[in-house]
């Protein structure tokens, strides 16, 4: 195999997506240190940034997503999609990959589609559990699709599918004897039951207005929270409560030590990215999800009725969450018997290792073209 093979990685647009591309680069990296990668993301999105922090080169494409509501907004996606692809035309022809990645995002599709044209073998992974439609019509021609939930022959060909999870951050995963230390760091009682709530570094809207109407109930039965709002919403929230409300409630705008809430909490609220999902799968702690209702396809419901089928998480819709999510998370945390069950089956659905998976099908592309 050539020792030193360039692959480009495409993608990106959230956190969902940018995480499992850097996980993915880091597996190639250690496998075969002398690898050349480059990612090619969307400009102005927040792979610009990040990709570069983790050490890795990016070169942006002129692209977007359909803009919901508004026609005149989506007149130049044409002339958007045409330029992005011409470019990574360009790009192929300059870097010369032996093997192009693509884990959604914007910039996926242009440099894909350029792939093809170019005779340059490309796997996709796919990190939902109901696939995309572009993804579901570069998947034609793709060599390997490696996807993190079952039944998906119902998108994509059988015979190029690799069950492989989905690439998470180790370091927020390895939480095993750690309970007392991220209590500590939060300043919480270990001994006292908690809830953690997690909307993501944005946050969500309905998380939020759920546990600040019900904090009463949740102190009431003594009950710690540590309540990440994400930054659309922190200030708002400590206006009106202020930031010391309770010493039971922990309210903090991020979480910079993800591994440490997860190890200190007991029961987890969270939404249902397929990135959260395949973290929740190997904390193994008791989840309920609550989908957001703002992204293409539905598709983080798809992604939590996947556990909810296998009795490894609850699932509370958003528009009933305001009613039902703090009682039904209260409820939780007094059954043991229910939260063992689902802790166990949440453990089942683990698929650990996936980046160093993946990365070694990129290779055996490589490999193939050699």
């Amino acid at each position: 195999m050539n020792n030193s093979p360039k692959i480009i990685i495409s993608g990106g647009g959230t956190g969902g997506h940018i995480f499992p591309a850097v996980a993915i680069a880091n597996a190639l990296k250690r496998m075969v240190p002398a690898c050349e990668i480059l990612f090619v993301g969307a400009t102005g999105r927040m792979e610009m940034e990040k990709v570069p922090a983790a050490g890795y080169r990016i070169v942006g494409l002129n692209i977007s997503g359909i803009q919901r509501g508004s026609i005149m907004k989506n007149l130049a996606l044409p002339f958007k999609v045409l330029g992005s692809v011409r470019t990574a035309l360009q790009l192929i022809k300059d870097f010369k990959p032996d093997a192009v990645v693509g884990v959604g995002g914007y910039a996926s599709g242009p440099l894909l589609y350029a792939a093809s044209l170019k005779g340059i073998p490309y796997l996709i992974q796919e990190q939902n559990s109901y696939a995309g439609v572009t993804n579901k019509w570069l998947g034609k021609k793709a060599s390997k699709i490696c996807v993190a939930f079952d039944d998906m022959d119902q998108f994509f060909p059988p015979e190029k599918i690799l069950k492989t999870g989905n690439p998470v951050r180790q370091d927020v995963v390895d939480i095993k004897g750690k309970h007392y230390s991220g209590a500590e760091l939060l300043k919480l009682d270990p001994l006292k039951k908690t809830i953690l709530v997690t909307g993501g570094s944005l946050g969500a809207g309905t998380l939020n207005k759920s546990i600040e109407k019900h904090l009463p109930e949740i102190l009431e039965q003594d009950v710690q929270v540590i309540w990440q709002t994400g930054k659309f919403y922190f200030k708002g929230i400590i206006e009106r409560l202020g930031l010391d409300y309770h010493p039971n409630v922990r309210i903090l705008e991020f979480l910079n030590r993800m591994d440490l809430a997860y190890a200190a909490a007991d029961v987890i609220i969270s939404r249902a990215g397929a990135g959260t999902i395949a973290e929740l799968c190997l904390i193994k702690k008791p989840v309920i999800l609550v989908p957001s209702p703002n992204v293409a396809e539905d598709h983080q419901t798809k992604n939590a009725l996947a556990l909810v089928k296998n009795n490894a998480a609850v699932l509370i819709n958003d528009r009933s969450a305001e009613d039902t999510l703090v009682n039904e998370a209260l409820s939780l945390l007094n059954d043991k018997v229910r939260s063992a069950a689902l802790s166990e089956n949440i453990e089942k659905m683990a698929l650990p290792k996936a980046d160093e998976i993946i990365a070694n099908e990129v290779l055996k592309l490589v490999r193939l073209k050699d």
